[in-house]
């Protein structure tokens, strides 16, 4: 059926573009010439430009009556004061739509053309310049200086009872963090992110995970190191010489006869016999571990390469054993606030009536925190926190009656294109009472309850 609509206006557009022709053809006939234009031409052509207006107007006006409410009710405060700013904007656009194309059309009509009318040269306006300069500049104002006041309290500081909620982003999901009973937010440093600890929050534990991985791979690039078969083959050569020194290895010129062999049994060549055996042992270890096969051939670049992670290791150990030193106030140290950190993934909830702090943190680029429903967006900056507050109007059950939809949840979506799995970075938010969202979040771990 598309396709048939499709080709019935293909076809109506070439049978008009021939009888365009027809009539251009016929006119030459009659001996009018193409520039010619006859009275009855001005005045079709004036009457179509009224018939447009018309047109255009009422296909604009019906589809505001049928797109009207283009935006999901409002449940924030902060959101009541975005549809009036937007509200505003919007009156303003289509006033000056509705008064520029009406008068496009309307000089268009009264002065088409009539051949017994002389053009007026109109050359300059001191008052016209100045109406359309100034009435614009103190318009464009009150729109600026309304949606500063809009944004400024935004994102003001938030009051000192308000709940702070941390959001962090990440390719392609969305974490959020309360703080604990001693209603501070842990520390987080980036040394101390590991896969059982994403965030990086300072605690105890989060530390001695960070250590554990570092001196892990430590140990298995010393390994790698140890294993060598050029150094291996070098400390074979050393240990030999000093086990079995040649003549020439200079005794009498280091007065031999002082040495004491003669009256010190347990030595050889001038070592005690403990280390003799050291020295013995870890030759055998080194012949057999080249019998074995195992040794590996580094080029000199790959075995600096290695010294070097090995020493970055080293620096990045000893930044985390300073965290344990880093007090937040009043002799509490920092891994001691983040034990009762809450940490949740797919959804998280707030109370209905209480100002809302929301801190925004990313975890690898760009994103854009969008909570539609709360008219509030906020670009999520790697290293740069960011935030902004809201006080929730409308629990998610009474949104649910409001819009006759059982199924609804607000949402929290990714508004920047950050990769391939953009699409599916979203997270369910519930607006509940204050009790039900106290119920839920005792029922929440604690970060160091997770963890074990």
């Amino acid at each position: 059926m598309k396709l048939l609509i499709l080709l019935v206006i293909v076809v109506g557009i070439i049978a008009v573009a021939q009888l365009a022709k027809i009539y251009q053809l016929s006119a030459r006939l009659r001996g009018h010439r193409e520039e010619d234009i006859s009275e009855a031409d001005t005045r079709l052509q004036g009457s179509l430009w009224i018939v447009f207006m018309f047109v255009l107007f009422g296909t604009t006006i019906w589809q505001f009556v049928r797109y009207g409410d283009y935006l999901p009710p409002s449940a924030s405060l902060h959101g009541e004061a975005v549809d009036m700013l937007m509200g505003y904007n919007l009156a303003l656009v289509i006033f000056v739509y509705f008064v520029v194309n009406a008068l496009i059309f309307i000089f268009s009509f009264k002065y088409r053309f009539d051949k017994n009318r002389k053009a007026h040269f109109f050359p300059h306006d001191t008052r016209l310049e100045v109406i359309w300069t100034v009435i614009p500049s103190i318009v464009l104002a009150v729109i600026i200086i309304y949606g500063l006041q809009t944004w400024s309290e935004m994102t003001g500081p938030a009051s000192d009872d308000s709940l702070r909620v941390e959001l962090y982003s990440k390719q392609f999901d969305w974490t959020a963090r309360y703080a604990g009973d001693n209603d501070e937010f842990g520390s987080t440093n980036f040394n101390l992110i590991t896969p059982l600890n994403p965030l990086g929050i300072v605690t105890q534990e989060g530390i001695d995970q960070a250590l554990l991985k570092i001196e892990d791979k430590i140990a298995k690039l010393n390994d790698e190191l140890t294993a060598e078969k050029g150094h291996l083959l070098a400390e074979k050569v050393e240990l030999e010489n000093a086990l079995h020194p040649s003549d020439d290895h200079g005794h009498e010129d280091h007065g031999h006869e002082d040495h004491g062999h003669e009256d010190h049994d347990d030595t050889y060549h001038g070592m005690s016999e403990a280390y003799k055996n050291n020295l013995e042992v870890r030759l055998a270890t080194i012949d057999e571990f080249l019998n074995s096969g195992d040794a590996k051939v580094m080029t000199a670049d790959a075995y600096e390469a290695k010294e070097d992670k090995i020493y970055r290791l080293k620096r990045h150990r000893q930044r985390i054993l300073e965290l344990k030193n880093y007090e937040v106030g009043e002799g509490l140290d920092a891994w001691e606030v983040g034990n009762d950190d809450r940490i949740v993934k797919s959804e998280f909830h707030l109370p209905i009536g209480r100002e809302i702090e929301f801190i925004f943190r990313s975890r690898d680029v760009l994103h854009s925190a969008y909570m539609p429903h709360f008219r509030a967006q906020m670009n999520t900056v790697p290293g740069l926190p960011t935030r902004f507050k809201i006080e929730t109007t409308i629990t998610t059950d009474s949104m649910r009656t409001i819009l006759d939809n059982p199924d609804f949840n607000y949402i929290l979506l990714c508004n920047k294109v950050c990769g391939s799995a953009h699409f599916n970075m979203q997270m369910t938010i519930v607006v509940e009472t204050q009790e039900e969202y106290d119920a839920w979040l005792s029922e929440q771990k604690v970060y160091m309850a997770e963890k074990n």
